[in-house]
């Protein structure tokens, strides 16, 4: 199956792409953006990964959904387009890199900067309907972005998993913490913020294991 993706990830992921659950998936997605409103556009679902080529990839934030509001939704875990207000994760996502490292935060929530410095901002399912959190849940995606995180952890070394809250941590309890830094902390969502996301300090760590290792810093 050819899958329109950054060229170093389709070498790579094209046994996932051939897999039968692949297939279920993909005719399952195509008849979602035939009938129904889905998020992201269907340019965008694979944008993680075309800004973010494996060779490149020094930090890994997983979350679970994109965001299902209109205009949000670009590919990109936690990020948002420009000029779409900051959902209420990534206000807290600001408030610490502030807090940790004392970056004010950006004008915009845009976090293709991020991507393009190495970052790859993956959700555990890369399409979800209008207005319907979870809908594209249980179809397959968390099968493939399984097999990307399993290929990440096997293939490459000194990477920067960060996982917040307890979905993100389930999906990352296999990665091997002697040859990976595992952060791992409460999510930044209101409702758990103040239990442990705030004063995690997630960001200076990951550019200290960075530098420790040879690589260039994030710039948050």
């Amino acid at each position: 199956m050819d899958v329109q993706i950054e060229e170093s990830w389709r070498e790579l992921l094209q046994p996932e792409f051939d897999k039968d659950y692949f297939r279920t998936l993909t005719d399952f997605v195509r008849q979602e953006y035939r009938t129904q409103t889905i998020y992201p556009p269907g340019r965008l679902i694979f944008n993680a990964f075309n800004l973010c080529p494996f060779s490149q990839v020094k930090v890994v934030i997983i979350g679970q959904d994109p965001y299902h509001g209109p205009g949000q939704a670009h590919g990109l875990c936690f990020s948002v387009n420009d000029g779409i207000p900051f959902p209420p994760s990534l206000v807290n996502i600001f408030k610490e890199i502030k807090n940790d490292i004392g970056t004010e935060p950006p004008t915009t929530g845009n976090l293709t900067r991020w991507a393009r410095q190495g970052v790859l901002l993956l959700n555990a399912t890369l399409t979800v309907r209008a207005h319907q959190a979870g809908s594209h849940q249980g179809h397959g995606w968390e099968t493939f972005t399984d097999s990307v995180i399993r290929l990440l952890a096997d293939e490459k070394e000194h990477l920067v998993f960060i996982l917040w809250g307890a979905y993100a941590q389930r999906k990352g309890a296999f990665i091997d913490r002697n040859k990976h830094l595992v952060l791992t902390s409460a999510h930044p969502s209101p409702l758990s913020a103040y239990n442990g996301f705030f004063g995690n300090r997630h960001f200076s760590k990951a550019n200290e294991y960075l530098k420790a290792h040879g690589m260039t810093e994030i710039v948050w």
